[in-house]
Parts: C-alpha cells; structure tokens; sequence
C-alpha cells in the first residue's frame, strides 16, 4: 500500500537571519490510533518492506537515532510520502540555540512529533518550542524526555539523583508543562498519576509497552497496550513484538483490537 501525502512550503525564519523553506507536509495527523511502532532496522530496504506491508491508518512510525544516522532524512520522507505519521525521536539535549534549530529542521522535515531532553532545562524546552512558531497548526508536537525507562533507581544515583525515577520523572514533566510542550515520554506506571496532575491535553508518549507474553528486553518498567491504555497513554511505542513478529500486520491488528475491547 503505498499513500501519496500532499506538501506545501512553509516559510521559516531562524536566528541569525536564516531562512528555512519547509517542503514537508502538514503535521495534521492522518490516523488516530495510539499505537506507534519502532523502526529498529540497520537495514533500509527491510524497513521499507515492513513498512508497505502495513497501514498507516492503523499506527504512526518511530525513527530514532540509528536508523536517522543510516539513513537520513530522506527516509523520513519517504515515509510520510508512504501516507505515515512519523515520530523523529533524536532526543536533542544541547544548548538552547542549537536544540531550537534542530527542532525547526525536524519541522521543516514534515515529522508528527519530535523530542527534546527536559534534563536540558527551561530556556532549552522554551527556545524549543518558540521555534515552531512560525509552523503554526502545521508543527509537530513536541515532547520532552523525563527518565529513560531503562533506568531504575541506582542509575539515578549514579547521576548523584536521589529520587525515585518516578518522582524525577514527575519533577521534569512540571518542567515541560511550565514551558509549554505538548506532553512528555514517561513510564506507563506514571501515567495515571501525571494525568491528574498535568491534564488531559498534556500528551503521554510511553515506550516499554509488550503485549502479554512478550519479553521485556531492554525495557524496566513495562506494561501491556491494554494496561497503558487503562492508565491514560496516549501514544504507545511497540517495537519487536511488532516488527519481529512472523506477520506484523496481523500482530499490529491484534493489539489494536485488545485496544478496543479495553475501550
């Protein structure tokens, strides 16, 4: 199944009197199911075949550092030009300036949604987000990374953090809100607490979700889609129990139905 996506130009003025003419898409969603699925390939050509053998109604596709230091950005394109949402999760962390432009050129790009450090600080999340501006309605969302689920409470401490990786993530996702992103990644153990503190329209992107049965990998703190779904995630991001499955298609299909029978 291959989708055409329409652009259009989008003018972009940056710092330093640079401007930066967007050929990407609309960031207008084109599904509204919860479910994105990681691409972890080394190999394009195999990632490409996964992906035409899916549709993009029913999820939105992760591309992360590997496949984006491979591949590049036109693989990004290529993706939306499939009819995808796409979540670039590059996790900028740098000063503010260079995190502001990088996220422009993320914009510029056509993704869905795109993600900073909120270890970064407020002036970073806050120049961030100032540089989507000039995108309007077309601008992606952005999100902050609060504590990576891999870690548990003895990596904190190693950072000389003495809270609990709940509490640290809780303390950073305020943060995020404070400077007007659109939501955070966080743990789906979190995710019912950070909904009544933070709101229904601060989005909850959670990684470490396994169907039942699944191994955990190299995620701690895991749930099932129709546990995260229950606790109030937005958007869950499913990898190898999606893409190493012996028929993707049928496996994404699976979850989705779990989903609405949940719902």
């Amino acid at each position: 199944m291959l989708a055409v996506y329409q652009s259009r130009a989008t003018p972009v003025r940056l710092s330093e009197g640079l401007v930066m003419t967007s050929i990407a898409s609309s960031s207008h969603s084109v599904t509204h199911s919860p479910v994105v699925v990681a691409l972890d390939y080394d190999n394009r050509d195999s990632a490409l075949a996964f992906v035409d053998g899916i549709d993009p109604r029913d999820c939105r596709l992760k591309v992360g550092k590997e496949m984006f230091t491979l591949f590049g950005p036109q693989l990004v394109r290529d993706l939306i030009t499939r009819g995808f949402d796409v979540f670039l999760d590059l996790k900028f962390h740098d000063i503010p300036n260079t995190t502001a432009r990088a996220v422009a050129a993320a914009a510029e790009l056509g993704v869905w949604m795109v993600n900073v450090h909120a270890g970064g600080g407020a002036r970073m999340m806050t120049a961030a987000k100032e540089a989507l501006a000039p995108f309007g309605k077309d601008a992606p969302l952005l999100i902050a990374v609060t504590v990576l689920t891999s870690m548990e409470a003895e990596d904190l401490q190693g950072l000389g953090i003495t809270l609990s990786p709940a509490e640290q993530a809780e303390r950073l996702a305020r943060l995020t809100q404070q400077c007007g992103l659109d939501g955070v990644v966080c743990s789906a153990q979190e995710a019912v607490r950070f909904k009544a503190a933070f709101g229904h329209e601060f989005k909850l992107v959670t990684p470490g979700i396994r169907p039942a049965g699944s191994e955990a990998g190299d995620q701690r703190r895991i749930m099932t889609p129709a546990e995260a779904q229950q606790a109030g995630v937005d958007y869950m991001v499913i990898g190898r129990p999606i893409t190493r499955a012996v028929n993707p298609a049928q496996a994404l299909r699976d979850i989705l139905a779990s989903l609405k029978q949940e719902g």
